[in-house]
């Protein structure tokens, strides 16, 4: 009998489940530009409706360092008189929007070719290499950038220009 109440309680949340995901696409579909944010690999539309629920109207950002310190993404630097101390991010912000852009860039970074590459220069760079986890914060601010460039001026998305857009990206031998 308990598992007869179970199995019905599955179905229930199954069904809403679905419900919720019909609304969701019909809602994204009336945000103009996101058929361009779906085009870009390893995007889908919860990452979409998590930094849009997260973000609100992008029209209210006039440039994308505002979203970056809504997610508490900027970087602070903890300094006193000649001590020059470490340079991290403030984590001032929202923490859903941090977390799920971070949540994303894991994925990103394993099917999309671009963000990949990138990931690879940002680490494996002669001057100023970063560690894993600062690169991947690094391609969170470069997403959140590709987001708002998508979102607000309309732009597409291209993975050639991406790469060519970063100064010394050739020094890092190419990979076959």
């Amino acid at each position: 009998m308990e598992l007869k109440l179970l199995l019905t309680q599955y179905e229930w949340f199954q069904s809403k489940l679905e419900e919720l995901e019909s609304n969701l696409d019909k809602l994204l579909v009336q945000i103009p530009h996101v058929q361009q944010l779906l085009a870009i690999k390893g995007i889908g539309r919860d990452t979409i409706a998590g930094f849009l629920a997260e973000v609100g109207d992008i029209s209210q950002y006039r440039h994308p360092k505002q979203i970056m310190k809504l997610a508490g993404l900027n970087l602070k630097t903890n300094s006193s008189g000649k001590h020059i101390g470490q340079t991290k991010i403030t984590k001032r912000g929202r923490k859903r929007l941090r977390a799920l852009l971070f949540r994303v860039m894991m994925p990103l970074v394993a099917k999309n070719a671009a963000f990949r590459a990138l990931h690879e220069y940002y680490t494996k760079r002669l001057v100023n290499p970063l560690k894993k986890m600062q690169s991947l914060i690094a391609l969170c601010n470069k997403l959140i950038r590709i987001f708002f460039g998508i979102l607000k001026k309309g732009h597409e998305f291209s993975e050639e220009k991406m790469i060519q857009d970063i100064p010394r990206f050739t020094e890092l031998p190419q990979a076959a």
